[in-house]
């Protein structure tokens, strides 16, 4: 199936992915439907928004249908205004380690306190290697999904 998304997701148990990072972006994100079945997410990543419709996640918590597109800043503040309430705040860095980039997002608001890093692969028993800082995985842990922290954030765990 085209689209597909497959990754894995980690708690981070220090701050040296900080110095390894190649870059760091605020990100600021909406939820219009968190159903599991079907998550549909307004993002703005900097300067740019995004529009991303995902499925659900297979059993392993590893794969899942992503589509996304680009739209303006403005008609992402203006979706964010419709989205269900939670809204999220975080800085992604980019940190690449051994051919692979991981996403690492720190996040803010009622969410602060968490931090997640994420590496997207080709294939589901695709091998990485895992940085000294990555933690515990979390991978198909429904609390850890975004649309879930839009819900029950972290501080309220």
């Amino acid at each position: 199936m085209e689209h597909l998304e497959i990754e894995r997701k980690f708690l981070v148990r220090s701050e040296e992915f900080k110095q390894k990072a190649t870059s760091q972006t605020r990100i600021v994100q909406g939820f219009l439907n968190t159903d599991p079945e079907r998550t549909v997410r307004v993002r703005i990543k900097g300067d740019k928004g995004f529009l991303t419709v995902k499925g659900a996640s297979n059993e392993s918590g590893t794969t899942r249908f992503e589509w996304e597109t680009e739209i303006s800043a403005s008609e992402a503040t203006n979706l964010i205004d419709l989205c269900e309430a939670g809204i999220l705040e975080k800085i992604r860095f980019e940190v690449p380690f051994e051919n692979h980039l991981f996403e690492v997002d720190e996040f803010l608001g009622e969410n602060k306190g968490l931090v997640l890093a994420e590496v997207e692969l080709k294939h589901e028993e695709e091998r990485f290697e895992k940085p000294d800082w990555l933690g515990e995985e979390v991978t198909g842990q429904v609390r850890y999904y975004n649309s879930q922290l839009s819900i029950k954030p972290f501080k309220k765990w």
